[in-house]
């Protein structure tokens, strides 16, 4: 994909990419109306419309179907800019919002300043494969807890109640305890958990392999506490090449585990996480914050700063602390990967030895 330039190009295009139809629109240097229309959402049908006219600029949201669509008009000879939902008010907050509509407004939005758009960098084939494995892996874990949480609600409503375990032993405990009276409708489910656990286990090891033979940098950093192979793998397959970012401090805003800022004049309140960027990343590390932060986990300078914010002991506070240790996490994990360092847990005991 070719990055966009601020000179003014011959022609822009905004498409809006439908599920079975997508508008498009063309404007030339001048922002006059060349063409509009539809055309089917599928590869041959792009490559017919706009393979043969003369390079321009092109311009679509980011969405199920973007990552296909960039690749297909980049080799068609367009410079492809895929821009940000998010910023894209003058679509998402239209009051007269059509697939037409949305067309031509990304067409003069790419013709006048493309940083307006805030492109997206769409993600490599490779990293699209891997984060397929750990999606695949995510939904079966989520789907676990849904089924252990059913059978608890279950066999609390009959006055009895399944230890605390780990979910990986859920099935084999809550044979152990599950009421006579519903035994016959739970075990069913019971049968099933232990069938996603299979899978699910069929994953970490595939998760393990691709670590130590695809992505050996994961090893750098799984050094820390709380960083196991499943957040190693998602990070890295997420950020992909550690150097587009200058300062490992701006990972924290990539990852949305910065404050949104909404100030004006002498007012400047104090406002939630963007939770922008990965959803899936933010709540990995927001898990492993929350390992790091545990009272049986090893001591180190990145547990004492999560004490030190959550010293309050209100529920408030240790979420907010969580958030904090994560967004350091997130900063952490790029540095080691961009230096290869050796991690110091607590870095004062170093320097004083």
């Amino acid at each position: 994909m070719t990055q966009p330039t601020t000179a003014s190009p011959v022609r822009t295009i905004g498409i809006d990419l439908g599920d079975q139809q997508s508008a498009f629109c063309v404007v030339d240097a001048d922002g006059q109306s060349l063409e509009e229309g539809s055309v089917p959402t599928n590869r041959s049908a792009f490559a017919d419309r706009f393979g043969a006219g003369p390079s321009s600029r092109v311009v679509i949201e980011a969405s199920s179907h973007s990552l296909w669509a960039s690749r297909c008009l980049a080799e068609l000879g367009h410079e492809v800019i895929v821009a940000n939902p998010r910023q894209v008010h003058l679509i998402s907050k239209s009051e007269r919002k059509s697939d037409r509509n949305d067309a031509r407004m990304l067409a003069r939005l790419g013709r006048a300043d493309p940083k307006l758009l805030r492109p997206v960098r769409q993600r490599t084939e490779r990293s699209f494969a891997t984060r397929a494995v750990l999606s695949s892996r995510w939904q079966l874990v989520a789907t676990r807890t849904r089924l252990i949480n059913h059978v608890r609600a279950e066999t609390k409503a009959l006055g009895n109640r399944i230890p605390s375990c780990w979910s990986e032993i859920f099935t084999r405990r809550c044979r152990l305890h599950l009421p006579e009276g519903i035994r016959a409708s739970v075990e069913p489910l019971l049968e099933v958990l232990d069938e996603i656990q299979k899978r699910i286990n069929g994953y970490d090891q595939e998760i393990d392999r691709l670590c130590k033979e695809e992505y050996p940098e994961t090893k750098v950093l799984r050094q820390v506490t709380g960083i196991g192979p499943v957040i190693a793998l998602t990070y890295v397959a997420t950020v992909e090449d550690p150097s587009r970012f200058s300062r490992s401090r701006v990972l924290g805003a990539y990852l949305g585990l910065t404050p949104r800022t909404y100030q004006s004049g002498q007012r400047d309140p104090q406002l939630r996480i963007s939770k922008r960027g990965d959803n899936g990343l933010r709540s990995l590390l927001v898990s492993g914050a929350t390992y790091v932060m545990r009272r049986t986990s090893p001591d180190c300078d990145l547990k004492r700063y999560g004490k030190r914010l959550a010293r309050g002991g209100s529920p408030r506070d240790r979420a907010r602390a969580r958030v904090a240790v994560a967004r350091k996490l997130a900063v952490l994990l790029h540095r080691l990967w961009v230096t290869g360092e050796v991690y110091q847990p607590i870095r004062e005991r170093t320097s004083a030895a």
